[in-house]
């Protein structure tokens, strides 16, 4: 039985300001037709595979939950980390999952913001690696290289076992150009991909001999787990007792029963703005754009405008994003460094940092149009069938215009059915709930007044998502 365990806790900050931590990049479209979730689950289409595991952030469960619905025959199991430990304590919950079912099964790792060009060569190597990994190995897969490359880690392969099969030697950092040009040329090194399999048991067993304190914190976690809705909570206090740290170091550079399979088929982290300029269609002067963009004198260079038109004269090697709310423009080679922008932007409690211009929420998403003081207006996307929480505010009261769609209100003792061009306005402190029961989207105005207009002043009665008192 094979098990994918799709890991999508990243965050994915050095392709800031598209990958945010309110929506990070594997919820994304960046490398093939759906986000990068769904087309980590879809390339496992070609083996026979078990429901997936999938283990995220709590705040990214309904986005989770919305992205894979109908990609696989049978619904996901969804794990809510209380917290980010890193991959060897989310791997271990999903472990301790699967093993209530069957402690041998094979669990094939992978986090889910990879891109992959070939997926039947990577569903060949799965089953060239599910031998020994149902023997016992602990199976990494290492990316044959095509260059030089400093942005990787690295897996040094020892004795082989079979064709594109080897034992494991050992892991290394990245390298500097000079060493990474050592390991290419020594044929032996292939690039760390972070993707695994093998028996759920048996990585356990490595657990309890070389990280005990951290099976034990998720073993208490999922013991006392508890479902909501259609996620597995586990317990919070337990879970954050575990230690924090990533399979390579906890486990994979201790274990005496490691192995290397090979893999060749056009892998990519997506890392970094670099690698979608790798990946993409260039020109003939080696220009990659997305969206509405006019180059004029360039090369080399990627641009990528999601709310208008970007022009630029005379540039080259250069990166150019736009977002609705941001702009982000860098030297080529130093894309691996953004994230130090974003982490600026944190510590100056900007929004950008995290949040998008367009919020996305179980019901749908809401922009802000126009904020000014003590008022506010948003565009509200209600999807169909999808209900908001019966709710109400302390400091804030709202008009709402209904541009599109159908919209079955809750206000105060008033039930009311508006359609487009019909308004209503819901005072300060009155129990209100916006429903779209029609079969296309509801678009809804929203203007905002009061003393205080932030997400947290909601109070709700009643939500069909099982929220707390939070914007979440």
């Amino acid at each position: 039985m094979l098990v994918p365990v799709l890991l999508s806790g990243g965050v994915g900050s050095r392709l800031w300001p598209v990958s945010r931590a309110a929506r990070p990049k594997q919820f994304l479209p960046l490398g093939g037709e759906g986000s990068m979730l769904q087309e980590t689950l879809r390339r496992v289409q070609g083996l026979e595979c078990r429901p997936p595991v999938v283990v995220c952030n709590a705040e990214h469960r309904f986005m989770v939950a919305e992205q894979l619905r109908g990609e696989s025959a049978a619904p996901p199991q969804i794990i809510l980390e209380p917290a980010g430990r890193n991959t060897a304590p989310a791997i271990a919950l999903a472990a301790l999952q699967v093993s209530q079912d069957n402690p041998e099964a094979l669990l094939l790792v992978l986090p889910a913001d990879h891109h992959i060009l070939a997926p039947r060569q990577f569903c060949d190597a799965v089953v060239r690696a599910a031998s020994e990994a149902r023997a016992g190995r602990l199976m990494t897969f290492g990316v044959v290289p095509t260059r030089a490359e400093t942005g990787y880690g690295y897996v040094r392969t020892g004795d082989s076992l079979a064709e594109g099969l080897f034992d494991l030697a050992e892991f290394v950092e990245k390298p500097d150009l000079a060493t990474a040009e050592s390991y290419v040329a020594a044929g032996t090194y292939y690039w760390n991909s972070g993707m695994f399999l093998f028996r759920a048991d048996r990585y356990l067993k490595e657990l309890s001999i070389y990280q005990p304190d951290m099976l034990a914190a998720c073993e208490a976690a999922m013991a006392a787990a508890e479902r909501d809705l259609d996620f597995i909570r586990p317990e919070e206090t337990a879970f954050l007792a575990s230690p924090a740290d990533s399979i390579d170091y906890a486990v994979m550079e201790k274990t005496a029963h490691g192995g290397v399979a090979a893999l060749d088929c056009g892998w990519s982290d997506v890392g970094a703005w670099s690698a979608l300029w790798e990946l993409g269609q260039g020109d003939h002067c080696g220009n990659v754009t997305r969206g509405d963009v006019l180059l004029q004198d360039a090369q080399g260079s990627y641009v990528h405008s999601e709310s208008r038109l970007v022009t630029a004269l005379g540039i080259e090697d250069l990166v150019i994003v736009e977002t609705p709310d941001a702009v982000m423009v860098s030297p080529k080679h130093r894309v691996q460094d953004i994230k130090q922008l974003v982490d600026t932007l944190t510590r100056a409690a900007r929004s950008e940092a995290t949040v998008h211009h367009r919020v996305f929420r179980p019901w749908g998403a809401y922009e802000s149009l126009v904020v000014g003081e003590h008022f506010q207006v948003k565009r509200l996307t209600v999807n169909p069938g999808q209900t908001l929480s019966l709710q109400l505010h302390h400091k804030r009261a709202e008009h709402w215009v209904v541009v599109s769609g159908v919209a079955d209100i809750v206000r105060g003792e008033e039930h009311l059915t508006l359609g487009p061009d019909e308004s209503t306005y819901i005072p300060l402190g009155m129990k209100h709930r916006l429903a779209n029961r029609g079969e296309v989207p509801l678009e809804v105005i929203e203007v905002q007044s009061g003393s205080y207009l932030g997400e947290d002043d909601i109070v709700r009665f009643d939500d069909v998502y099982g929220r707390e008192d939070s914007a979440s």
